[in-house]
């Protein structure tokens, strides 16, 4: 049997060798191209940390063993055990160098990397220098003690996350998100991710070169391509991997990860259809959109009710033109009831509303003039929860009754005089959380006295003007279609009716001097596109907001493509171009043609019927999914058996990533003497410098291409 001190003397030169074999690895760096099969040591260093841990620690309680100098043999035990863990915290620290050459990154790694070499270094000196002042061993042991324990933190925050110490004892209090300011990818694809991608895709652990901690990293992919595509499944490397087999080694999340369940699964996916935008709001979807119905349920104001529902046959029938009757959200036997259009308001239609009077949650009779209409029927509404009646011209006895619905927790009566007996009945209102009285004459008094008699409820009294200026709210812009066929009304509406709302219908931003204001509806007859801002005293002017409107023109007698749409947006081939049909700006997969490696080349023939003055593109533009208007529009015109050029146009490229869109491109062509036409939409030959796919090709996405005298 080998005697303790030949087991102290190979402990002893074998320490030298992992001293080494760690300074060449630490001092060459990246530099040092290491074999393969190294790499199986390198991804042994999480499996032989415990064990120097274990042997270090136990080796410095020997240190603090009373007069221990006097005790040989359990002097030589300790020294053995701290000799030992000292030989293994090097072969530790030397899989460790090696695993970080492989995808590991960040400051966290810094700090392990550089914990574990002080270690180390730290565990070898105070071996060799154990026979010097026994209170300096002692608190070198405990300076030694801590460091292990720091950089063992440090390495549980590279496999489980920074906070994975302290996440039992921290605020597990959860953030409710009013559904109207829901992010699709904050709050409802971030938080899959961070469950179960990011502890193999963050800082200090970059797999795949992959970095899934930011948006940036999301954006820019890994090696293997991009991490999403909009629309597109077979290149957007997150549902190429969610796909595959779970025993395939490319399967993500691992196979020895917790898995996606179908829901998580089912909202990555439609995220992607939807589009993949990285800021759209949920409330920005239809409402019988996939992604909408999972991830709605989710989030504030989804409250779960137990009465039964209304039959479906009857809400179908108390929708109307001027009355909306739907579901509080997917699946909610609640309902949500509004009245819109003044001119088309019949007071009597409010008893039709008996019938599912136990399902009304909420209510707007919003901008309806209700002067006289007996108000007696909302008692009826048991489950009434919010009620709007801003600008509706209530009187007293009206509020009176209005104050009598036990029941209600949020009340707008925004515009309306209230005086001194409707303050009174309003302060007996004790089960209200929201009170909505914007210019309704009350002085500061009567405010005060509101507020003492109702010291639990919000009470919003609207813009005072004292000192700071609030950006206004865009105008809403209001249309019953986009493509029409003889002419088109656009309404332009703000919820300050003070508020001054001015347009444009050539393209420019509105200013608040020159600009055309608003005062009655519009009626447009031709193709092009309105943009609204608004502007009011002591506010700042609003942000623009636009919508396009599309004349359905002349539909050519003949059309065809020279090169076809890419198999994986070609829609309805050509045809899809003159269907009518506005495609949606969120879903690149259906409705648009796309083209990335052949230009989009239409040819159309205008035989027997009148020639167009103008033509109107309707395209998608959408950076980060790579779609980008075309570098160059050409029409040309068949006259006397040549092609002679009638219009041409090279849009302006944005110098940002911006949102799926859809934009409307309009040429007048110089005559009309020619047979027939070419239209001709180059892709983008090399995507910008700023884009994070810099010089490869931009696609050319179209949906409609309108012809008009």
């Amino acid at each position: 049997m080998l005697k303790i001190s030949s087991i102290r003397s190979i402990l002893e030169n074998t320490l030298f060798v992992w001293i080494g074999l760690t300074l060449i690895i630490t001092l060459a760096g990246n530099s040092l191209v290491l074999p393969d099969w190294l790499q199986v040591v390198g991804r042994s260093h999480p499996i032989l940390l415990h064990f120097p841990i274990v042997l270090l620690l136990m080796g410095l309680l020997f240190f603090w063993i009373p007069g221990i100098d006097k005790k040989p043999e359990i002097r030589e035990i300790g020294e053995i055990s701290f000799l030992a863990g000292c030989n293994f915290a090097g072969i530790t620290v030397l899989a460790g160098l090696i695993l970080a050459q492989e995808e590991y990154t960040g400051e966290i790694l810094t700090w392990h990397k550089w914990g574990g070499l002080v270690v180390f270094g730290g565990c070898v000196l105070l071996y060799f220098f154990r026979s010097i002042k026994a209170n300096f061993i002692r608190l070198s042991s405990v300076a030694l003690a801590i460091a292990i324990i720091a950089t063992g933190h440090w390495g549980a925050g590279l496999t489980h996350g920074e906070d994975f110490l302290l996440a039992p004892i921290q605020s597990n209090e959860i953030e409710v998100i009013p559904l109207a300011e829901a992010e699709i990818f904050e709050h409802v694809v971030q938080p899959i991710l961070q469950a179960k991608c990011i502890s193999c895709h963050k800082e200090g652990k970059i797999k795949g070169k992959l970095r899934m901690d930011h948006i940036e990293g999301l954006q820019k992919g890994g090696k293997s391509g991009p991490f999403v595509l909009a629309g597109d499944f077979e290149k957007s490397m997150l549902i190429q991997r969610i796909n595959l087999p779970e025993d395939d080694k490319k399967h993500m999340p691992p196979k020895n990860k917790t898995q996606l369940t179908e829901e998580e699964f089912l909202i990555l996916s439609e995220w992607v259809a939807s589009g993949a935008s990285f800021e759209q709001k949920l409330v920005t979807l239809p409402t019988k959109n996939e992604l909408y119905q999972l991830a709605s349920v989710k989030f504030e104001g989804n409250k779960i009710y137990s009465f039964d529902a209304a039959d479906k046959d009857d809400i179908q029938e108390l929708n109307t033109s001027y009355r909306s009757v739907q579901a509080l959200f997917p699946e909610s036997p609640a309902l949500d009831v509004s009245y819109f259009g003044i001119s088309a308001f019949p007071p009597k239609s409010l008893s039709d509303l008996n019938i599912v009077s136990d399902q009304i949650v909420r209510f707007s009779l919003n901008k309806m003039p209700l002067t006289g209409v007996d108000l007696k029927f909302l008692k009826d509404f048991k489950h009434l929860e919010e009620l709007q009646l801003n600008f509706t011209d209530l009187d007293a006895d009206q509020l009176k009754v209005i104050s009598e619905l036990n029941n209600l927790e949020v009340l707008a009566i925004s515009g309306n005089i209230v005086n001194q007996v409707s303050i009174q009945n309003l302060a007996k209102m004790k089960s209200l959380k929201k009170l909505y009285l914007w210019e309704t004459a009350m002085s500061s008094q009567d405010q005060e006295t509101i507020k003492k008699a109702l010291p639990e409820t919000e009470i919003d009294f609207g813009f005072d003007g004292k000192g700071i200026i609030y950006d206004l709210n865009s105008p809403i812009i209001s249309q019953s279609e986009i493509i029409y066929q003889d002419s088109l009304e656009l309404k332009l509406s703000h919820p300050i009716k003070t508020a001054e709302i001015r347009y444009t219908l050539d393209g420019t931003e509105p200013d608040s001097i020159s600009s055309t204001i608003y005062t009655k509806p519009l009626f447009v007859t031709n193709t092009g596109k309105v943009i609204a801002k608004a502007f009011a005293k002591d506010w700042k002017g609003s942000k623009p907001t636009e919508s396009v409107y599309i004349h359905s023109g002349i539909k050519p007698s003949k059309f065809s493509l020279v090169y076809e749409p890419n198999s994986k947006y070609n829609a309805s081939g050509p045809a899809t171009l003159f269907d009518l049909e506005k495609a949606d700006a969120s879903n690149h997969g259906q409705k648009w043609l796309g083209f990335q490696d052949e230009p989009m080349v239409l040819e159309v023939d205008f035989k027997g019927l009148p020639k167009a003055k103008k033509l109107s593109l309707s395209l998608l533009y959408n950076e980060g999914a790579h779609i980008f208007p075309p570098s160059k529009v050409i029409v040309q015109g068949f006259e006397n058996g040549t092609w002679k050029p009638l219009a041409s146009n090279s849009p302006a490229v944005s110098p940002k990533a911006l949102s799926a869109r859809s934009e409307l491109l309009t040429l007048e062509l110089e005559n009309t003497n020619y047979d027939k036409l070419k239209i001709t939409l180059t892709p983008l030959p090399h995507l910008p410098k700023w884009h994070s796919n810099a010089g490869s090709k931009g696609w050319v996405f179209v949906d409609e291409v309108i012809f008009n005298q």
